[in-house]
């Protein structure tokens, strides 16, 4: 099971910079902690938790709005991760993959079709799709249940907090690849089964 955001697509700075300067432009105040809060959050929570900052736009407008632009940003360039479309394709022959993502549908069919990566997966859930984001299993489950494996036989890869507690709960073995610029927190990553330098470390060797 992958992770989307900070594991195939170095979108977390993307993500800041809208949301960042969609509160700014709406009257809100971003907080220190923000960005760390936002990681793992549906569609839904962010939007409720950008509202609760000042953004004077409701909810689902929030959504909208930053879900727009982000759709634009991606169209006009994905920033993979190194090794993203890579790792994928190597997997793909040896383990069967699927993908647990806090982005909405839009999103992910987005970059998926950019980096022709869709028919690896053989199950795709957005938080959007279930009842609570990360760090809550229920994405994890789902795409579980959808490929129709016991959780307990998976492997999940994560770079985020919130993410790293999903997966956990969920009760899959966990592979942390954390992000330079967003480490995960300290009692967080100590659920990893395992801590990887990138995913080029990721082998079907390692899996098994």
């Amino acid at each position: 099971m992958f992770d989307l955001d900070g594991v195939l697509v170095d979108s977390e700075p993307v993500w800041e910079e809208v949301r960042r300067a969609f509160v700014a432009a709406h009257g809100g105040t971003w907080q220190p902690d923000t960005q760390s809060r936002l990681m793992g959050m549906s569609t839904a929570e962010w939007a409720a938790y950008l509202h609760s900052l000042g953004v004077q736009p409701a909810p689902d407008e929030i959504a909208r709005g930053v879900v727009d632009q982000m759709v634009a940003r991606y169209r006009d360039q994905v920033p993979l991760m190194p090794g993203a479309v890579e790792t994928i394709r190597r997997l793909s022959g040896q383990v069967t993959l699927g993908l647990a993502s806090s982005s909405p549908r839009t999103l992910i069919d987005v970059v998926l079709d950019a980096a022709e990566l869709k028919e690896y997966f053989a199950a795709t859930v957005s938080t959007e799709e279930v009842p609570r984001g990360k760090p809550a299993p229920d994405g994890y489950l789902a795409a579980a249940r959808r490929m129709g494996v016991d959780p307990r036989d998976c492997a999940a890869v994560e770079d985020s907090s919130n993410g790293l507690r999903s997966a956990y709960a969920a009760g899959m073995r966990v592979i942390a690849v954390p992000h330079p610029r967003y480490p995960p927190a300290p009692d967080a990553l100590a659920l990893a089964w395992r801590v990887l330098p990138g995913l080029d470390a990721l082998t079907a060797g390692l899996l098994s």
